[in-house]
């Protein structure tokens, strides 16, 4: 290793002491700082070089020193470092430059970076910018993008019905949000699974700091809104093309009141039980895509099928459309992953790529088979392939390298592909049950096997870039944990991931059969045979197109269904 290359390196520490120098010094800078990869290699250095009058040797040996003194004081006075800065500094100083601060020097801010009432010192401008546009990417995946994915991938008759299942989640879901489910899902603890209920509508508490990140609970709260919109918004999915509007609207305020909080609370709340016990959920793999897929599976068990014709013969009415919804999902993923660190980071930027990276891997993967197997290109196959892309990605995305990224993708577009392909046709309730959007193939089956291969592929230095706490060291995937010679702590991290999948599975099967039990004593969750033969003219008294036909000039397509495989006889024209 080159001296210049170590003096870089190195170089990094002088940061340690201009943090001392400046009254703005925080545990944050700090805490960065002493966790840089760059204070493993030259902690190496030093260890391996063996002459002991080399000069470079003793030159890095005091940079260490000096970084050593600066860790064990902001050890030492951790708790009080953000609440009296001006102390700590002082005392840092004397143990590191054998010399007082004085107090009276400040180093000036640029004037766009000051402090005031609007922007205290605990809250970074960049990061809420960021958390706001990454929020609002996502809220711009369900609306429009999953407005308009799904009302063009669904029959002509059904377009508005299922647009509007799209629409009246986004805005149900928000009233609830703000009215209790927030504080169930990440206020003050009511057992380790679930929040106290409670408004999230006061000017004070919109204003204070959130549990996470350097912006005010008004930023986070509507981050986390539009990802427990969206889990509704999927379920609809695998609903679309029969269920009774009227349910529909009492199912999403019961569905994210009793079941979403109780996972987002476990996995993403640090009182939680399953993060406290250390599962990776990077992005919702297993808060969104897994729940989504088994609610809407065990929904659609109860909701029963769509009509006959409906299931045999479902094309398209736009495939133009529908990939523009398709590509809106897909860009609004930068958001989805990226800003679940919380802040602009490294992290943030890694999670993206190997978003995008996973996901052209699995669409690409999906279409070779599709090519391979039925001999032709699939558009919805490859949108398909997409989704599962995405969805693997998600609990993994910053804590993965980006060659784990590749593999995830290769697997999330042919393991979601198998299921959908052939199990499908060869498992008696997977038959049975009508998964209009195949939600149980795209999200659930996906969900799950993200979370698996986060368990494996997770990278230790990764895991200490996103979490930022000092016990990171437990978050190690088995890939690691068998290079590192910490098998155990490897198996032990697979066992949490599979724990939470079991979890996750149970409690939304159960509270969605609950769920659904109720209101089908107060409303059918199924339209009346009348309607399911009219569409949405018979539902809404509106039709999304005035000068078309049915949808029959697919006639000639064999690819008719949302699995893509089903054979059809083209109608003769004798």
């Amino acid at each position: 290793m080159s001296w210049i290359f170590l003096q870089v390196l190195a170089s990094n520490y002088n940061l340690y002491h201009q943090c001392l120098q400046n009254e703005y010094a925080n545990h944050g800078h700090i805490a960065h700082l002493l966790h840089s990869p760059a204070y493993d290699i030259l902690l190496t250095h030093v260890k391996t070089t063996k002459n002991q009058d080399d000069p470079d040797k003793l030159q890095l040996q005091r940079h260490l020193q000096r970084s050593n003194k600066v860790a064990g004081i902001h050890k030492l006075f951790k708790p009080t470092i953000v609440s009296h800065p001006t102390a700590f500094l002082t005392i840092a100083s004397l143990q590191v430059f054998d010399q007082p601060l004085n107090p009276t020097k400040k180093m000036e801010l640029p004037v766009g970076l000051q402090f005031d009432e609007a922007s205290p010192e605990w809250f970074s401008k960049a990061d809420n910018a960021w958390q706001l546009t990454a929020a609002t990417l996502v809220g711009m995946q369900s609306v429009p993008g999953l407005i308009i994915l799904y009302g063009s991938i669904v029959k002509k008759k059904w377009a508005v019905n299922s647009a509007f299942m799209a629409l009246y989640a986004f805005a149900a879901v928000l009233v609830c949000w703000v009215g209790w489910g927030y504080q169930m899902s990440f206020g003050t603890e009511l057992f380790s699974f679930l929040g106290r209920p409670n408004v999230a509508l006061d000017e004070k508490y919109l204003l204070t700091r959130a549990f996470g990140g350097k912006m005010p609970n008004a930023t986070m709260i509507y981050f986390q809104f539009v990802f427990a919109a969206i889990t509704l918004i999927l379920i609809a999915g695998a609903l679309l093309g029969r269920m009774n509007f009227h349910a529909w609207m009492l199912f999403v305020p019961l569905w994210v009141t009793f079941s979403y909080p109780i996972t987002a609370y476990s996995i993403w709340n640090p009182n939680g039980w399953l993060a406290s016990k250390g599962l990776i959920d990077y992005s919702g793999g297993y808060v969104i895509h897994l729940s989504s897929g088994v609610a809407g599976f065990t929904a659609a068990y109860w909701v029963g099928p769509r009509a006959t014709v409906d299931k045999e013969r479902f094309p398209p009415n736009n495939i133009l459309l529908m990939l523009a919804g398709a590509g809106l999902l897909w860009m609004g993923w930068s958001g989805f992953n990226g800003g679940d660190p919380y802040n602009v980071s490294m992290d943030a930027s890694l999670a993206v790529l190997n978003t995008h990276v996973c996901t052209a891997t699995s669409l690409l993967t999906w279409l070779v088979l599709d090519i391979i197997f039925f001999g032709k290109p699939s558009v919805i196959g490859a949108t398909q392939g997409m989704i599962t892309g995405l969805v693997c990605i998600t609990p993994a995305a910053g804590v993965v390298q980006g060659w784990a990224a590749i593999i995830m993708g290769m697997m999330s577009g042919s393991i979601p592909w198998y299921t959908m392909m052939i199990l499908h046709k060869q498992i008696k309730l997977l038959k049975h049950v009508d998964d209009t959007m195949a939600v149980f193939h795209t999200h659930a089956v996906a969900g799950s096997l993200g979370g698996i291969l986060t368990g494996f592929f997770s990278s230790p230095k990764l895991c200490r870039l996103f979490y930022l706490v000092d016990n990171w060291q437990h978050y190690i995937g088995l890939a690691y944990g068998i290079h590192d010679r910490r098998i155990m702590a490897g198996l032990k991290q697979m066992g949490i991931q599979l724990l939470g999948i079991v979890f996750v599975v149970v409690v939304n099967v159960v509270i969605t059969s609950l769920i659904c039990l109720l209101l089908r004593l107060i409303v059918p969750l199924r339209m009346t045979e009348d309607d399911l033969k009219i569409g949405d003219d018979a539902v809404h008294g509106e039709e999304a197109y005035a000068l078309w036909g049915d949808g029959e000039k697919f006639n000639g397509s064999k690819h008719n269904s949302v699995y893509g495989m089903e054979d059809f006889a083209v109608p003769s024209k004798a």
